[in-house]
């Protein structure tokens, strides 16, 4: 079983728009509303990647939910037929809008932050997390803390289980969690950058982080890039993986999609490159959609005869293209 675990869920709006005017009044074309966030994209890619396969891994998602912005989630994930186990906050649900500007384009994405969690709540969530941990071969941290959260929140859900671990977060958070010898953590560049707390604009400057990262306790890292190469560093090693080219709709999702599919091929015993490779068709499949997360397993596949891989021999050698 792969569990999914994050505190910063949202109700999605997603608008439409023939032209995006800055200070104007702007007429939606169409307008549409579903459960997101990290950790609700992850389990609903997982749900559809698992819908056509043997079912030797199942999912299920642990998560918060508060006022009426968290009765829709409830809601839109029984709709889907998602299991999750929710725990109830006095905080609302945020509440996350995306603008898609026909004419350029362009996605404008409104964030609302998490609201802060109670400790009591956070212990309700901690108790249910380690029940279902008993069961999982891998684990998937994704999303960011609501104000307030001890910065070893996932630290701490990680001594609870034996399962293989993917960390999909930054900052404080993410350095307790590397401290834990995740197998696998998952930023992208920025996040990266900051949580390690230097620039990474040159080759050496990435490897330098890269190994510095490793020395700290990640096992694998995995380092998204918009369009661009997807970085797979393991101690001593660094591959690059290139997406295909697809035709841009929503992209909102597509890194939340790419750690679906890698705790998807990791529960089946694939090595790192190759549980990266399924994860980076499975971000290009959503790119191209335009509901975050509504991927389709046999687009994936066809996607992922189109992705592309070099290697290098250490991070000391990681190239300028992705510097």
């Amino acid at each position: 079983m792969i569990l999914v675990a994050g505190l910063s869920p949202a109700w999605q709006q997603i608008a439409q728009l023939e032209r995006l005017q800055l200070g104007g009044v702007n007429r939606a074309q169409a307008v549409h509303w579903c459960a997101s966030g990290k950790v609700l994209n992850v389990g609903l890619a997982l749900q559809r990647l698992l819908q056509s396969t043997d079912g030797a891994a199942d999912v299920q998602v642990v998560s918060v939910a508060g006022g009426p912005a968290g009765e829709e989630l409830r809601a839109g994930c029984a709709r889907h037929r998602l299991p999750v186990e929710w725990i109830a906050t006095r905080a609302p649900t945020r509440v996350c809008t995306t603008l898609l500007d026909a004419e350029s384009g362009r996605t404008t994405e409104v964030v609302e932050n998490a609201r802060p969690i109670e400790p009591s709540e956070l212990a309700a969530f901690e108790q249910v997390f380690a029940r279902w941990a008993r069961y999982a071969s891998v684990v998937v941290l994704a999303g960011s803390f609501p104000a307030g959260t001890p910065v070893d929140f996932y630290a701490r859900l990680m001594r609870q289980t034996r399962a293989t671990i993917i960390v999909d977060a930054q900052g404080p958070p993410l350095l307790a969690c590397i401290a834990e010898r995740p197998a696998v953590i998952k930023p992208n560049r920025e996040e990266f950058a900051r949580t390690m707390g230097t620039s990474i604009d040159t080759a050496d400057q990435f490897g330098g982080a890269l190994a510095d990262c490793h020395a700290r306790g990640a096992q694998g890292i995995v380092i998204t890039g918009g369009a661009g190469p997807v970085v797979v560093s393991t101690p001593g090693r660094i591959q690059e993986l290139q997406p295909p080219a697809v035709p841009v709709v929503n992209p909102i999702g597509s890194g939340d999609c790419l750690a679906a599919g890698l705790a998807w091929g990791l529960a089946r015993g694939w090595s790192l490159v190759d549980s990266t490779r399924w994860g980076v068709a499975a971000a290009a499949d959503n790119v191209a959609q335009l509901l975050p997360a509504d991927i389709d397993r046999v687009r994936v596949g066809q996607l992922w005869n189109q992705v592309t891989c070099l290697s290098h021999p250490s991070a000391s050698t990681a190239t300028a293209s992705n510097a």
